[in-house]
């Protein structure tokens, strides 16, 4: 049985927030398949958090980013190419929508909303991966974003964030068409409820974590590891057919009906 070996690799990880965020999972994930991994942070409110959890990997570089700064984006990468030279895998668990617009009705929704919400969390992604590329360019590499399947369906209080799912979702299909033949994949992750930090800030998150695990095949919720484990599996050289792909890690409830 072959093991996944990222050794040599290196992985740079956007969106840890603390210990129970999903990107944090997929990073711990990654180092210990051998990976070298450098993180982003973003806000001087998370910069503590970051620092602290990015320890347990010494010579991981720790650098502020803020996606809508094209200032900071630009130092990011050219410190990972001064530092690393290349850039093999590239995750982006970044998401944001403004308070009231998950709290309110969608239809009201304003245009602000709405552009800061698709802005953060779906364009990042493509605007990170045209930096990505040409780091990526000599052997390939992976690309990897985080989604949830309320871009598929409704669901309560979501709100702009499903239209903001749903365009990143193109966005991974549109890249992957565009970047085959350069040898980057790029997939995405479709995880179920996870009590992380931008979870909680969902309305009637108790109640979407208890009707996943009612509903579900496992019987069960998922747990963070298993979306690092299959992050992993994803940026490895086992998956170099996979691309352009929604991997659901949601215990299987994404199948049913009733």
């Amino acid at each position: 049985m072959k093991a996944i070996d990222l050794s040599g690799k290196t992985a740079l990880v956007l969106g840890v927030a603390n210990q129970r965020s999903l990107a944090w999972a997929i990073a711990e994930s990654l180092g210990e398949g051998g990976a070298q991994l450098a993180f982003t942070y973003q806000g001087e409110r998370l910069q503590k958090n970051v620092h602290t959890l990015a320890a347990q990997f010494p010579e991981a570089p720790v650098m502020a980013m803020d996606v809508t700064s094209e200032e900071q984006v630009e130092g990011v990468f050219a410190r990972v190419e001064r530092e690393f030279g290349k850039l093999d895998i590239l995750i982006h668990s970044i998401a944001f929508a403004p308070r009231e617009a998950l709290e309110n009705e969608f239809i009201d929704t304003t245009l602000e909303s709405w552009r800061i919400a698709l802005e953060i969390s779906a364009y990042s992604f493509i605007h990170l991966a045209k930096h990505a590329v040409p780091l990526m360019e000599d052997k390939g590499g992976s690309m990897l974003a985080l989604t949830y399947m309320a871009s598929q369906r409704v669901v309560p209080k979501y709100n702009v964030m499903g239209a903001a799912k749903a365009a990143l979702e193109h966005g991974v299909r549109q890249l992957a068409g565009e970047l085959g033949p350069r040898n980057i994949r790029v997939n995405a992750i479709s995880a179920g409820p996870v009590p992380t930090l931008s979870a909680r800030g969902i309305s009637g998150f108790s109640n979407m974590s208890a009707h996943h695990r009612e509903k579900a095949p496992l019987g069960r919720n998922i747990e963070a590891r298993e979306v690092g484990d299959t992050a992993l599996f994803l940026s490895s050289d086992l998956a170099s057919g996979i691309t352009g792909e929604i991997v659901y890690v949601d215990a299987g409830y994404n199948i049913m009906a009733l």
